[in-house]
């Protein structure tokens, strides 16, 4: 590990042009140790960056970068298609001394899981161990120094942030249903037929009533036996997860406060929302628009032995760019809000 505490760290977005690519862009152009050298686009060569990220008129100048054009980085950011990025680490593994991947592809630690989940075979098993899991909550001590970085998917780290002190304590017994839904910029901005305004609009899909992919990371993550599905909603950003866990053991509300206060007081990010009266009860994205803040929550069902997770996020925020980028800043060293502090709006 290069010591870069002191000095701006280069910058590359491989995937530039997508809704996760365009966060990256707004985060680090902000961010007071990061200069953006290289917002890499195959098919936008040549173009200008605030043409497709309208947001960003009057903060840069920028162009997108063809890949073969790209400029030597410090880090570099695969914000790249499930099964496209595991070919291409290789390749940019030589032009960038940290590699943040953002797609699904070293997520996982079984290829034979992955597999099962992404319908290929994994074509680059052998650099499965190279990669740290990019959940700060879980693994911050390995994120220091650490030169590869997989960022999971954004439901899986609802789901696994809301449940963990859960499972931690041993509270939980039996299989966990967990229930998501996502917002419209969950299927990126190449997103098909099934995304057009006309056929979104209105709908509450449930385009996976069993088995989503994010399944897998939240059993890995947590060590529990999990069944997940997932809808589509009436919204553009936010990722909310309804998680139905047994209980192992008659707990009262106080107890599992506790629990929850002693995984996450110190935590910059993840706060714990579980109110008796309010609009905002418990966890609800619509407030965490912009932010990389991770609500969690729960209600109790004594009378069924039976605990409701709730965790609530900006898909791609917290979900994906800004818990990425939170990773780089553990990984240098820096502050962890550096960059990420922008609270979210309301109302909105």
């Amino acid at each position: 590990m290069s010591d870069t505490r002191e000095r701006v760290v280069r910058a590359g977005i491989v995937g530039a042009n997508g809704y996760i690519g365009g966060e990256l862009c707004r985060i680090l152009l902000g961010h007071p140790h990061v200069e953006l050298v290289a917002p890499v686009s195959r098919s936008l060569a040549g173009k200008r960056v605030d043409g497709v990220h309208p947001n960003l008129r009057g903060l840069t100048d920028l162009t997108f970068t063809a890949p073969d054009d790209a400029p030597d980085c410090d880090v570099l950011f695969l914000a790249t298609p499930h099964r496209e990025t595991m070919a291409m680490v290789s390749r940019w593994a030589g032009r960038a001394g940290v590699l943040i991947d953002l797609s699904a592809d070293f997520r996982l630690r079984d290829p034979a899981v992955y597999r099962r989940y992404y319908g290929a075979e994994h074509t680059a098993p052998e650099l499965l161990a190279e990669f740290v899991t990019g959940l700060p909550e879980r693994h911050r001590k390995e994120l220091v120094g650490a030169d590869r970085i997989s960022v999971p998917g954004c439901m899986a780290t609802a789901a696994i942030l809301a449940l963990y002190p859960l499972a931690a304590a041993g509270l939980i017994a039996g299989r966990v249903s967990v229930d998501g839904r996502i917002g419209s910029s969950g299927s990126g901005s190449g997103a098909g037929p099934m995304n057009l305004h006309a056929e979104r609009s209105g709908a509450m899909r449930v385009f996976a009533p069993l088995g989503h992919r994010h399944e897998a990371e939240v059993a890995q993550a947590t060590g529990l036996d999990v069944t997940m599905g997932a809808t589509g909603v009436e919204a553009v950003r936010g990722a909310q997860v309804v998680c139905r866990a047994p209980l192992a053991t008659e707990v009262r509300e106080p107890e599992l406060r506790r629990v929850y206060r002693e995984c996450y007081g110190d935590e910059p990010f993840v706060r714990i929302v579980a109110q008796r009266r309010g609009l905002y009860r418990l966890p609800e994205p619509k407030i965490l628009s912009g932010s990389n803040f991770c609500d969690v929550g729960f209600a109790l069902d004594a009378e069924r032995g039976e605990v409701v997770a709730v965790g609530a996020l900006d898909n791609l925020v917290k979900g994906a760019a800004g818990n990425a980028v939170q990773c780089l800043n553990i990984r240098q060293g820096w502050p962890e809000r550096l960059g990420i502090e922008f609270p979210g709006l309301h109302p909105l």
